[in-house]
């Protein structure tokens, strides 16, 4: 992310319980590069073709039971959002969890129960 823009879909999460198989369909489709995320052993990060910077990732999945895609908005506050989607009527799935690098992030359910999520870079 060269410039941070509050309440865009700025990330993309793919889960898989068989991430190969579905990095190589992603990949051979679209072109897609994929390396390991450093500060992670079940995680991918996405980057598109002439792109240095990832903009999402492959979750490695237990199971085909936990298997998705889904989008991610980038917001100021996480804990704020998810406080304001329980006052909309949505519902937290996975409370704000912050990563050993910083990264604050959120899973949520719409009022129609579509799954998305939420997240706050780490601070630089």
């Amino acid at each position: 992310m060269s410039t941070l823009t509050f309440n865009t879909v700025s990330w993309f999460q793919i889960g898989s319980d068989k991430p190969e198989e579905v990095k190589r369909f992603y990949g051979d489709l679209f072109g897609w590069n994929f390396v390991p995320d450093p500060g992670s052993g079940d995680y991918d990060l996405i980057s598109y073709p002439d792109s240095e910077m990832p903009s999402g990732g492959v979750a490695h999945s237990a199971d085909a039971s936990d298997n998705h895609a889904v989008f991610l908005v980038l917001v100021p506050d996480v804990a704020a959002t998810a406080a304001e989607t329980e006052r909309l009527g949505g519902k937290v799935i996975q409370p704000p969890t912050t990563t050993p690098n910083g990264l604050v992030f959120a899973y949520l359910l719409d009022t129609s129960g579509n799954r998305f999520g939420i997240f706050t870079p780490p601070s630089s």
